[in-house]
């Protein structure tokens, strides 16, 4: 299974995550269950995130590095920082 394969059956259960809150709100159940259910789900999303980003740095910036264009160098350092800025917020 390649990594992006992966990352899609890890979405996948996170989807099945997110209907399973939407369920829970629609059966009113406790606050405290369902914000336990969010925090799970964000979890989830937090490690695949994570991989994507491995998979971005393993191939699309190594391909950057490796191309020897300072061009390329730049826009995907330039996408990094772009990137953790927005984490920030």
């Amino acid at each position: 299974m390649s990594k992006s394969e992966a990352t899609i059956k890890r979405l996948r259960r996170i989807e099945g995550q997110v209907r399973g809150v939407i369920k829970m709100l629609e059966e009113d159940r406790y606050c405290i269950d369902v914000l336990h259910q969010m925090q799970a789900v964000k979890a989830a999303m937090a490690r695949a995130e994570s991989e994507i980003l491995k998979d971005h740095a393993a191939t699309c910036v190594e391909g950057a590095i490796n191309s020897g264009s300072k061009k390329q160098q730049r826009e995907k350092v330039s996408e990094l920082i772009d990137l953790f800025d927005k984490l920030k917020r």
